[in-house]
């Protein structure tokens, strides 16, 4: 006996990949619902070998279903969770919303799986942003090893992460570099993404900080520690899919750097690829469809007492967001529901 599994948000990116990954890991699900907004519906999207018709989100009832991943943004998720958790099916949300309530579980399987049994207090667990939870990934066990005091980060950040049009502005302002005729003007970000970064990602805060800076440092303490320090820049580049993380970091205890590469290369989800030569590290381009966080350029930082520096890239679509969530759903499953 299997599970019964609702996909909403299944017309989007991360509601695809998450039908996709399902499928690819042979999740254990009788019957499989995927729902969407009333202007998608009817939309045929595909779950293995099998072609799924989107219901509508609005009069769908979440009763006798078991478990909710949800790929649509705040303000649906704030409408349609609660309904969800409230007929017994336990969501699982890719969205913003809920990452900072002190009585909703925020898991990373790699790294805090025991918070998953919080989940009964709202029926609710948060999946992290993006580039957050790669950089967890890496950093916990060097965490378990040595404590982790202070983290720096600069992030690459695709433009997948800011949705369909994001990835289509992207890719009409190339075409529009090579044709003079042809003007594409920003829409979905602030400035030119094509051949350019812009060093904004998210809203601006009163410290000066974006949104997404901010989500990096709150997640990471509540995922980890609450004592570890850490602050971000978040950019974004001109990549479709992948996201990129110059990290350095910190720690209490000494930690030889090819100490850190073996204690990477047995943790969970980590793939160590770090040759000292041309090409011996990975890209973001290297990383899509993957499943596992990619580490390279690990080194000591020779200007603090107890420093390393390492990049850590990670197909954002699927670690960052679907991945994450199925295997919640595994997790929720495993240690839980105990059904499949």
């Amino acid at each position: 006996m299997g599970y019964r599994v609702v996909v909403v948000g299944a017309t989007g990116n991360v509601g695809r990949e998450m039908l996709n990954i399902l499928a690819e890991r042979q999740f254990p699900a009788d019957e499989v619902a995927v729902l969407a907004s009333r202007r998608s519906l009817g939309t045929e999207v595909t779950f293995g070998e099998t072609t799924l018709k989107t219901q509508d989100l609005d009069t769908f009832d979440f009763t006798g279903w078991d478990m909710a991943l949800f790929a649509v943004g705040s303000d649906a998720t704030k409408q349609y969770a609660p309904k969800a958790a409230a007929a017994g099916c336990v969501v699982i949300d890719n969205s913003s919303l809920y990452r900072y309530d002190p009585e909703i579980p925020l898991i990373v399987p790699e790294v805090n799986p025991e918070a998953i049994h919080d989940y009964a207090k709202k029926n609710i667990i948060a999946n992290p942003n993006c580039s957050t939870a790669q950089m967890v990934v890496a950093l916990k066990p060097l965490h378990d090893r040595a404590k982790i005091k202070r983290v720096v980060v600069s992030t690459y950040q695709s433009v997948s992460g800011g949705g369909k049009e994001a990835m289509e502005e992207l890719w009409d302002q190339t075409k529009a570099v090579y044709n003079p005729t042809s003007d594409v003007p920003p829409k979905k970000f602030t400035k030119e993404i094509a051949f350019n970064v812009i060093p904004h990602i998210d809203v601006f805060l009163d410290d000066g900080s974006t949104k997404e800076e901010w989500k990096m440092v709150a997640e990471t303490k509540k995922i980890i520690d609450p004592s570890v320090k850490v602050t971000a820049t978040c950019v974004r580049v001109p990549v479709f899919v992948g996201h990129s993380e110059a990290v350095n970091i910190e720690t209490e205890d000494f930690l030889d750097e090819d100490e850190a590469r073996d204690i990477l290369r047995e943790a969970p989800g980590i793939m160590v690829i770090d040759k000292r030569e041309d090409g011996g590290y990975v890209t973001p381009k290297e990383c899509v469809g993957d499943f596992a966080t990619f580490i390279s350029r690990i080194r000591q930082d020779s200007t603090i007492e107890n420093g390393l520096n390492l990049w850590c890239v990670s197909d954002n679509l699927r670690k960052g967001a679907a991945l994450n969530a199925v295997q919640i759903a595994e997790l929720l499953g495993r240690e839980v529901l105990k059904k499949g």
